[in-house]
């Protein structure tokens, strides 16, 4: 299933790597595509939108959804 949020505090190549580590330990097979620019953060995940919106936000970072 194909996710999309708006996260804001992103703002170099650490906070992605962050975001995708976050998001992978919750699902090691998932696919994480983050734009800096646009602050947008598309993930393909079989786990649930509540659970990777959680991960994210443990790291730190507001998530809109």
């Amino acid at each position: 299933m194909q996710h999309a949020f708006t996260v804001t505090g992103m703002s170099c190549q650490h906070c992605v790597r962050a975001v995708t580590q976050a998001v992978r330990a919750l699902d090691p097979d998932a696919t994480v595509r983050v734009d800096l620019d646009a602050q947008r953060v598309e993930i393909e995940s079989s786990r649930p939108r509540t659970e990777l919106a959680q991960a994210i936000r443990d790291e730190g970072y507001t998530v809109i959804d």
